[in-house]
């Protein structure tokens, strides 16, 4: 149990105990009520707090001081009859208008840090969920025959530290990457590669010309190739309306499955997921990411919508035709002018849409897949129409809210230094490779101005891990539903919350133990530093301020990622990283480790903040050094 958790535990009891006539704990404003214990808000206020006595005092018609009064005596009481409770708290002060403060005692701490560093199972002392969910989560989500962008970035990395997050927890997580390979785009895309070669225009009356293409075009082309392709197909497809009703054609060919269209397509996809997957790579994307595209749900779209023509509510039908289209209109959603909104299924023309998509995607993983926590981590223009399908499927009964748990987890832009969105000089949204690539090279500039003995290996190496820890950190450590600006000088800085001083930290830790262990390779440092610590636990001892407070920070490592967890933010984790990385270098400062008296105890608590760190970068997608 966390040091919070455990906190709270003690108040609760402490409180019903000493207020025995009141139920306030049971209902507050119709829902229940719950004491909190947060982190201290400053040094001077303690290590914990908790103000509930200010929220109480109006039920409770008292003096928030003197409700903080009584509560603590009867903390005072309950500790020593409950071995549970003994020896963690040092010192419980009462400030203010009736905050209660309270001080962990040190030994506590070193007793906690001991167990943590003792886990076997290298995860900190943080156990598995006794309760694992089905848990799936739909992220990064690239259009085929299209390059990645600066705007799937977000998207893949946050959804990639989502999922490592819930594994972490034990939790059986399907990560889908709900590719966008299905479509009109498909239609104009075919109908230009069949009807355009080395641009002589042919007909479809000349079979072989098909032949040609796919031979020579799709097999051998790139994804740039098809990028090109696609814009010049979709200039056809508005300024020449045969080249339109030849597109449309071949998106029925596409969706009956003739056997020429469906190659083509085939290809394309195959094209665009050896380019994607080349991307992931680069970002070290957990491998789990299952592609399942917008083409896998196609054959559910007719049932779907028969499941949702059946449906009534309140006696009234809850699909209707409007204009020819069929939708549904939920109550409370408008357009601008305050007209009803509809959710469009099935356009007038019979073609389906992304919320006839999403809804079977919807209802095919509740109902098939049987997850009970839905996460679809897409940017945040399209919270209105998720608020839309979640709705939907709930009228429908697709699901339970009170069973399942889906969310839409939104995401802001990255923009420019000038605050708008990120562009090439052309106009054209910046490809991802591209920025990736930036990113390693000015890494490896900065490296070798600091270090210019780094033998090209080591130097390629480590600027590959430091450009792509710094776009990943700068992306993740910024408020999820937030803008940020994308700047390589700020992300790549050696100061401040980066990715840079983070791995420091880390890398800082290791030269410590190599020359107090006198081990160069990592696993037996390791090794060393775990039979060390086996054969002195007793030694670790808690004493100076800058001791507590990183051995305190140490110890809230599982309360932050429960939070990340709940709140579905990695900017808590990367906030907490940060703070830790500050914490020890202060520590490192202020008490000498190598040669001191208390060398082995801050040396096992050196290894402590290296554990943590390592973890934490690998919850968030990002790799560590040994050396910088």
């Amino acid at each position: 149990m966390t040091l919070s958790l455990l906190l709270e535990k003690i108040l609760t009891q402490a409180f019903v105990e000493a207020f025995p006539d009141l139920n306030v704990l049971s209902q507050k404003d119709g829902k229940k009520s719950k004491i909190i214990v947060t982190e201290a808000s400053s040094a001077e206020f303690g290590h914990f707090q908790c103000n509930y006595a200010l929220q109480i005092a109006k039920p409770l018609k008292m003096n928030p001081p003197l409700i903080a009064k009584y509560w603590v005596e009867k903390i005072n009481e309950l500790i020593p009859s409950n071995s549970e409770y003994q020896g963690i708290i040092e010192k419980i002060e009462i400030k203010g208008a009736g905050f209660i403060n309270f001080y962990i005692h040190p030994e506590h701490l070193a007793y906690r840090l001991t167990k943590s560093i003792q886990d076997r199972s290298h995860r900190f002392g943080i156990t598995k969920t006794d309760n694992p969910l089905k848990v799936i989560i739909d992220y990064s989500s690239p259009n085929t025959a299209k390059e990645m962008h600066v705007g799937h970035l977000r998207s893949t990395i946050i959804g990639d530290s989502l999922n490592r997050l819930f594994r972490f927890f034990g939790h059986d997580v399907l990560a889908l990457n709900h590719v966008g390979d299905w479509g009109t785009q498909f239609g104009m895309l075919i109908a230009y590669i069949k009807s355009f070669v080395d641009n002589e225009k042919t007909t479809a009356s000349e079979p072989l010309a098909f032949e040609y293409v796919l031979e020579k075009k799709i097999a051998n082309a790139t994804l740039s190739d098809l990028a090109q392709w696609y814009k010049a197909s979709k200039k056809t497809f508005d300024a020449d309306p045969e080249f339109k009703k030849q597109a449309q054609l071949e998106v029925v060919a596409l969706q009956s499955g003739e056997p020429t269209s469906l190659t083509t397509w085939k290809e394309i996809c195959e094209i665009s997921r050896h380019a994607y997957q080349h991307v992931y790579k680069l970002l070290d994307i957990d491998p789990s990411l299952t592609e399942r595209g917008e083409s896998y749900y196609d054959p559910m779209l007719a049932k779907t919508i028969e499941k949702l023509e059946k449906v009534k509510l309140n006696g009234q039908p809850f699909v209707v035709i409007s204009e020819g289209a069929k939708c549904i209109f939920l109550e409370g959603f408008t357009n601008r002018e305050g007209e009803p909104l509809p959710l469009i299924l099935q356009k007038s023309d019979g073609a389906y849409n992304y919320s006839s998509t999403d809804l079977a995607a919807l209802d095919h993983r509740v109902n098939e897949e049987q997850g009970n926590c839905l996460l679809y981590v897409v940017d945040a223009g399209q919270s209105l129409h998720f608020q839309m399908i979640f709705k939907a499927a709930e009228l429908a009964g697709f699901y339970d809210p009170k069973k399942v748990r889906i969310e839409h987890v939104p995401f802001g832009l990255v923009l420019r230094n000038d605050g708008k969105k990120f562009k090439t000089r052309e106009g054209d949204t910046e490809r991802l490779i591209d920025l990736i690539q930036n990113a390693i090279d000015k890494a490896k500039e900065i490296l070798q101005n600091r270090n210019s003995d780094l033998d090209p290996h080591e130097l390629q190496h480590t600027a590959e891990v430091l450009g792509i820890n710094a776009i990943k950190y700068a992306d993740l450590s910024c408020n999820r539903e937030s803008d940020y600006i994308f700047s390589y000088e700020k992300m790549l800085k050696f100061e401040g919350n980066t990715a840079a001083f983070i791995m420091y930290a880390y890398v800082r830790i290791r030269s410590i133990q190599r020359k107090i262990l006198q081990k160069t390779n990592a696993e037996d440092m390791n090794n060393a530093m775990e039979a060390m610590f086996k054969n002195e636990a007793a030694t670790l001892k808690i004493i100076e301020p800058s001791e507590i407070a990183l051995a305190l920070l140490l110890c809230q490592f599982e309360d932050v990622l429960l939070k990340m967890q709940d709140h579905l933010n990695p900017s808590r984790l990367t906030e907490y990283l940060y703070r830790l990385a500050e914490k020890f270098h202060l520590f490192f400062h202020q008490c000498r480790v190598e040669g001191s008296e208390e060398q082995n105890s801050r040396l096992f608590l050196c290894y402590a903040v290296a554990l943590v760190l390592k973890q934490g970068m690998e919850l968030l997608g990002l790799r560590s050094l040994e050396r910088m």
